[in-house]
């Protein structure tokens, strides 16, 4: 296979894409055939977990687009995925349609309720744009309690899984399959919207607003549609989640994990599509193996109180050890990996 310091880009289409020599393409291929093989080789607990990471990976793929590109911090996001899932099983459930109907309904009104609650960005930043969009977070969750005959209120709403025809999608291996196909369809899409002219904007109002503004780029209409695209993910992955539990719960879309996901984008890297998937992929490691800890830490050591929350204990430290000693996160070791490959073998 060709190696990539041989490799001369001839025109601009293959200087920018993303795989450039067969080798990467074969990696691409391979990696994919592991994924969707998966429930080959994995037990119902790991199948649970690769599906759950597939959904997450959509969601902090939103926020990415949102917080890491353009700059606009948001601890509204599971309210925003509670907007996404509770459209889609309101629409199924009371109106009769298919979830291939209702997920696009659920990402729109996600998207819309992302503009709304964007609006203040318009005139406010940093901390005041953080309170901003927690008061998303407890504003949405209150409107859902208090509309019982449409949400069901504090007792959920039942809805139906999704099928294809006569198939339904209600074993594990099903589910993981179709949240893999959105996941890598979310992937694909917030890859290529970071290199458009619109991830260009959201790159420059992050770096300097008033710089971008003086460019020509539109305050307004960026800012704005960061919050509808970021959105529109959250919807979509708040849809799958309702979905996977036959079941809408506003218990599915607590604060904190607003602001686990922000610790996602800190820990993969922030404004960097691969860093999305390695924060996740990350922290859901160090929960399981904190899962699997607990139970055998000595109680003679450790009061019990701590043996419980030693997931919570290991997630909040290696946050702060990533904000100390490595603040690009591991996006940056991959692009130090993924450089060192191209100029192989004149890599010193």
């Amino acid at each position: 296979m060709s190696q990539p310091c041989g490799v001369f880009q001839e025109n601009y289409a293959q200087d920018s894409s993303i795989f450039r020599t067969k080798t990467q393409w074969v990696l691409l291929a391979l990696f994919l055939v592991i994924l969707f093989t998966g429930p080959l080789y994995l037990d119902n607990r790991l199948m649970t977990m690769m599906t759950y990471i597939g959904i997450t990976v959509i969601a902090v793929h939103g926020l990415n687009i949102l917080t890491g590109y353009c700059g606009q911090i948001s601890m509204g996001h599971a309210a925003f995925m509670a907007v996404g899932g509770y459209t889609s099983a309101i629409l199924c459930a009371k109106l009769g349609f298919s979830f291939w109907a209702a997920l696009p309904c659920a990402a729109l009104m996600a998207g819309f309720a992302g503009l709304l609650f964007g609006l203040p960005s318009l005139k406010i930043k940093g901390f005041y744009l953080i309170m901003a969009t927690l008061a998303a977070q407890f504003i949405i969750i209150w409107v859902i309690l208090q509309l019982r005959d449409i949400t069901g209120g504090p007792d959920g709403l039942s809805t139906a899984r999704p099928q294809i025809g006569d198939f339904v999608f209600k074993s594990k291996a099903s589910y993981y399959y179709l949240v893999m196909v959105f996941a890598v369809a979310a992937t694909y899409v917030a890859k290529n919207l970071a290199r458009s002219k619109i991830g260009r904007a959201f790159v420059a109002i992050d770096n300097n607003d008033l710089a971008a503004e003086v460019m020509g780029v539109n305050l307004w209409v960026y800012k704005l549609l960061a919050f509808f695209i970021g959105c529109m993910f959250a919807g979509v992955a708040g849809s799958l989640t309702v979905h996977y539990y036959a079941f809408a719960s506003v218990d599915q879309f607590p604060f904190i994990n607003s602001v686990w996901y922000i610790g996602m984008l800190i820990v993969g890297g922030m404004g960097n599509t691969v860093g999305a998937i390695f924060g996740v992929v990350f922290l859901k490691i160090i929960e399981e193996l904190g899962s699997m800890l607990g139970p055998i830490l000595p109680t003679a050591i450790f009061v019990p109180q701590a043996a419980a929350s030693i997931t919570l204990l290991l997630r909040g430290l290696v946050i702060i050890l990533f904000l100390i000693f490595q603040p690009k996160g591991l996006a940056h070791w991959w692009n130090t990996v993924k450089s060192y490959y191209r100029l192989w073998p004149f890599s010193y």
